[in-house]
């Protein structure tokens, strides 16, 4: 062995211990490293822009790339420090202290020893700091920033915060945590606005699966893939069962998922994600902003509502504002502009069931603040009407049987809609590694036989049988004369609907049919056909809108 090579080893061995009185330097971040025992994780300085850095541990490639694999932990994410002068000093008294190139203590431990101290990096990714007699005085594990690894729990004092986009690692919206329920929770909290969005916030917790009753708040990944939560929550990943490299993490957009990989170097891959639909995570589009999917791809894309103008094209949380201003807000200066098949959660003045549509609308006009409402049909309350004082967490989808009506001025011009085109932000040319949020694409729908498309899945969905809600369409589409009749058969339908109970389908429905008719489809045909004939003529759905409803079925 040269005598080069001998010193080069010297000064530069691959550790995973730093003794107390010794420190780590930024400008010597590819050097001064700590490597685990098994070689699969690093600890060390990490550049998060221009000129700086965080103190971080991550999982390696190979040996010779210089490449950071995957950040697993941050001491001070939200605090960068200079490239110049900064260091990680492991103090004697017990301390370890994170100065800044002024000296400036940006991120220390709260520890203290009288005897000596060292700092391990071990074979699960924990950077643990202990003293001669191995009491553990600190972890990394009991402080994680967006990444739960293997064995690590999640507990009632911890939590996983996502980053704020992909290119910056600064704490973002999204909080993945027990809450006072004893419930593992994802949050939305934008500091103006926050929502649990997960577990559904409309199911109790035993409809989704969950308990309250364990208080012990405690959640763990095992080294084979089986993610298990004292409220009873679990989950496998994919491979479950093989010897893999594994974190679970919550990603900037708001989706908690599981990556893995068979060894360093390897892609890695979704073995398990909480959301397969993007857009019911809360806060992706911003206020007034809609999210839908783009058709056959399952990915989400991000537009504004009509009358209303994106924010920041750089980044969607920040959403649209809109292009108008109320003068007053006496009920004579305002109208109303139906978007069909969209729904926002959350933020209603209230629940009024059994609302006309001019009911509704006389509900809105009295209140400054209301921005529109939600109006919609459902067999158990009829007619359900939703004040809207926010319009936050839009979606949009022809499976949607609700609409939304925005509120305007009265002289105010609105644009007209162009359904198919979205903005797209000015972001860098990086692709999110799961290739689930598109901002960019633009889908235009192919000219179909809209009548032919209909017709036909009438006839397949209902093997040619003659029911009355398919009459009920009928007569409004391909009739419009016959009024008094047209209405009898329609107050019928909905007078059976609220006094027969879950019996109305029975009641409807031709005897001749004895009871062979999938009853899903014969609800949703219903519940279109109630839709286009609606007494207000703006509230019905258009030809196409109907098409939509029933290819989605």
């Amino acid at each position: 062995m040269s005598g080069s090579l001998v010193v080069a080893l010297m000064i530069h061995p691959a550790s995973d211990t730093l003794n107390g009185g010794h420190s780590l330097s930024v400008e010597k971040s590819h050097d001064d490293v700590l490597v685990s025992p098994n070689g699969t994780f690093s600890a060390g300085f990490q550049a998060v822009g221009d000129n700086v850095y965080c103190f971080a541990v991550w999982f390696k490639n190979h040996p010779g790339d210089p490449n950071i694999s995957e950040v697993v932990w941050m001491a001070n994410r939200d605090v960068p420090v200079n490239g110049k002068r900064s260091k990680l000093s492991l103090l004697k008294s017990g301390k370890l202290v994170l100065t800044d190139a002024n000296r400036i203590v940006v991120w220390a431990t709260d520890t203290f020893s009288y005897l000596s101290v060292s700092l391990h990096l071990n074979d699960l990714g924990n950077l643990v700091l202990t003293n001669s007699e191995h009491v553990v005085l600190w972890q990394s594990f009991d402080s994680p920033t967006d990444t739960l690894l293997p064995l690590q729990p999640l507990t009632r004092t911890t939590k996983l915060v996502s980053s704020r986009s992909q290119s910056n690692v600064s704490s973002g919206f999204y909080t993945f945590y027990f809450d006072n329920n004893n419930l593992l929770s994802l949050l939305f909290d934008n500091q103006n606005i926050s929502s649990v969005y997960w577990p559904s916030p409309w199911l109790v917790s035993w409809e989704a699966g969950r308990s309250t009753y364990n208080s012990s708040r405690v959640a763990i990944l095992n080294s084979l893939g089986n993610f298990s939560s004292s409220d009873d929550l679990t989950f496998l990943s994919t491979e479950y069962g093989s010897l893999m490299q594994r974190r679970l993490k919550v990603d900037y957009d708001g989706n908690v998922r599981l990556y893995s990989r068979k060894k360093a170097g390897d892609e890695w891959s979704v073995s398990w994600q909480a959301f397969s639909e993007p857009c019911q995570i809360h806060g992706i589009c911003g206020p007034n902003g809609l999210c839908s999917y783009v058709p056959g791809s399952g990915k989400r894309k991000c537009s504004c509502l009509p009358g209303y103008e994106i924010v920041n094209h750089t980044d969607w949380s920040f959403g649209c504002q809109p292009t108008f201003k109320f003068e007053s807000c006496s009920r004579s200066d305002s109208k109303f502009h139906r978007v069909s098949s969209t729904d926002f959660y959350g933020y209603d003045y209230g629940f009024f069931p059994n609302k006309t549509y001019n009911e509704c609308v006389d509900l809105c006009l009295k209140l400054c603040n209301c921005k529109g409402f939600q109006y919609k049909f459902s067999f158990d309350k009829g007619y359900k009407c939703f004040p809207k004082t926010l319009l936050l967490n839009g979606l949009q989808t022809p499976n949607i049987s609700g609409d939304i009506y925005l509120r305007f001025p009265i002289d105010y011009n609105i644009p007209e809609e162009k359904p198919h085109v979205d903005f797209s932000l000015n972001c860098p040319n990086q692709s999110d590694p799961n290739n689930e949020v598109l901002l960019d694409w633009t889908y235009n729908r192919k000219p179909e036989h809209q009548w032919v498309t209909f017709m036909l899945w009438i006839v397949s969905g209902l093997e040619g049988l003659e029911i009355v809600c398919f009459l009920i369409v009928c007569v409004q589409v391909v009739n419009s004369r016959g009024e008094t009749e047209h209405r009898r058969l329609v107050s019928w339908v909905r007078d059976n609907i609220k006094e027969t109970s879950g019996l109305w389908l029975e009641k409807i429905i031709d005897p001749s049919m004895n009871g062979e008719y999938d009853v899903r489809k014969i609800e949703m045909l219903v519940e279109v056909a109630l839709k286009c004939v609606e007494d207000d003529k703006d509230a019905r759905p258009t030809m196409s809108q109907v098409v939509e409803m029933l290819e989605d079925h």
